[in-house]
């Protein structure tokens, strides 16, 4: 079973810094880092910037174009009015059935803030109470979805199809 986890911040380079952690701990087969993506988001700055990383295992990396859909209905589409919206919130009903909802999305949204940043993650094979215990000394607040495997096989049916094109 894989899991989209956020991992939110206090300091706009808090995210940047948890992805050393997170490399060891999946050097220490404590979880497997599918794929990964960074916020940050500096005072003072009316969006926040965006960042996929490469895959940390090299396989079954969603791509771009996930990303990219999750961060404008997370971040943009509050922006952007209500025409561009109601195109948005269409697509985001595709994501529900993959198991990212709206109160997901709202939570995230309300959480990351300008002088925050959050590190987005989507691992499987996870030993949650000793990546927990790690991350707690970061100080970093967890918000997360998980996703069936029937889901995140969805997730990327969607996704791959866009990557290819």
């Amino acid at each position: 079973m894989a899991a989209l986890t956020v991992w939110k911040f206090d300091s706009a380079d808090g995210a940047r810094s948890a992805l050393d952690l997170l490399e060891r701990l999946q050097k220490e087969e404590l979880i497997r880092v599918n794929d990964a993506a960074v916020v940050t988001w500096p005072v003072g700055r009316k969006k926040p910037r965006t960042e996929q990383l490469h895959s940390m295992t090299g396989a079954g990396a969603l791509g771009g174009s996930f990303w990219g859909l999750l961060f404008g209905l997370i971040f943009f589409v509050p922006l952007l009015g209500l025409a561009v919206g109601a195109a948005m919130g269409a697509l985001s009903g595709s994501l529900s059935d993959v198991g990212i909802d709206d109160d997901f999305i709202r939570n995230v949204r309300d959480k990351v803030t300008p002088g925050t940043s959050a590190l987005f993650v989507m691992t499987s094979n996870a030993v949650a109470d000793k990546v927990l215990e790690q991350f707690r000394g970061t100080r970093a607040e967890l918000v997360s979805t998980n996703l069936s495997n029937e889901q995140e096989a969805r997730l990327r049916e969607a996704f791959a199809e866009t990557e290819t094109a």
